[in-house]
């Protein structure tokens, strides 16, 4: 299958290229390389994937039209994953025009390619924190996602707004996934574990948010991928609703939640993060950040239902894995 996925060298596109690959399918990836964080681990994830002959990149931004319909006509993709975007709750308070360039142009454009090139199957990433401050636990597809808390979560729910339209007028099937919290090897510098970990390594204190009372539905990187995987080759289509489904009553075009269904209390996650490395966490106790949430938790039946797949990858071993990573990646040594 020829799979054309936007944001590659990013964390999670870095680990679904490489599945596929893997798999002998051909991808062609696209990644802009933004510095929001360390560009040379974007670059080495690439070069991994680069010794992959069925692999092909460019380097561009999204928001650039003429070259991306240019890249995806001469590769002709029968789906398209769209993954790349501007990340991150806080720093959407600290950079707004980011988020709206990459996510909101940037899918439009997206959205343009697949309507032109008539693919088969379009999937794109969206986010737990779409479900903004509601309490009612664990989060469903179907639970209204009108008040978002951050300027991120809100792009990503326009995004899924936008593509449900294009799904509708032009007959695309469109699946929405919403993440949660995924963590692993190859992780992003800005997310907790990866924070978390440098900082003890470190000897340095680690800050933690709302005197550490939140919880987080953690997601395993190979888990993730595991769904999206399944999910690619189980397009919607107009009026074939499932149990509990999130099918739209008018067009092929589907939300999923992508999460363990397993809440960890951050506290929990840190003592595994200390097992992982035999380091003690000092702590830097700070108040609740803006836009940021107490507690996400997935109903993944959904999922289940449709793929017969669970994540089921305990915190211990996600934490462990991703500990050994930055070791081996940073060259510290096991002391």
């Amino acid at each position: 299958m020829r799979l054309l996925i936007t944001g590659t060298a990013g964390f999670i596109g870095f680990h679904l290229a490489r599945r596929l690959l893997a798999d002998g399918h051909d991808v062609l990836g696209i990644d802009g390389l933004t510095p929001y964080y360390d560009v040379e681990l974007k670059i080495d994830r690439h070069n991994l994937l680069e010794q992959f002959p069925r692999f092909k990149k460019h380097i561009f931004m999204l928001e650039e039209m003429p070259v991306l319909l240019r890249a995806a006509r001469d590769f002709e993709p029968q789906a398209v994953i769209h993954l790349a975007a501007q990340a991150g709750v806080r720093y959407s308070v600290e950079n707004p025009r980011a988020y709206v360039e990459s996510n909101l142009v940037g899918t439009f454009n997206i959205l343009e390619l697949a309507r032109e090139l008539k693919v088969q199957h379009l999937l794109l990433a969206s986010t737990s924190s779409v479900y903004g401050g509601n309490e009612s636990m664990p989060f469903r597809e179907t639970d209204r996602t009108a008040f978002p808390v951050s300027l991120y979560a809100a792009t990503k729910g326009a995004s899924e707004l936008l593509s449900h339209s294009y799904s509708h007028l032009w007959n695309i099937p469109t699946t929405a996934f919403r993440f949660f919290t995924v963590y692993g090897p190859w992780g992003r510098p800005d997310m907790a574990l990866f924070r978390f970990v440098e900082a003890m390594l470190k000897g340095e204190a680690i800050e933690v948010y709302n005197g550490g009372a939140m919880g987080r539905d953690f997601t395993y990187v190979d888990d993730l991928v595991e769904a999206v995987v399944r999910l690619l080759v189980a397009p919607p289509a107009r009026g074939e609703p499932v149990s509990a489904d999130s099918l739209s009553p008018i067009a092929p075009w589907r939300v999923i939640n992508i999460g363990r269904g397993e809440p960890v209390q951050l506290m929990d996650f840190i003592g595994e993060i200390e097992r992982a490395l035999g380091v003690q966490a000092r702590f830097d106790f700070r108040p609740m950040q803006a836009g940021d949430v107490v507690q996400t938790f997935a109903d993944g039946s959904l999922l289940e239902t449709l793929t017969g797949y669970k994540p089921a990858t305990p915190i211990s071993v996600g934490v462990s894995a991703f500990c050994d990573w930055y070791r081996n990646y940073y060259g510290v040594p096991v002391q």
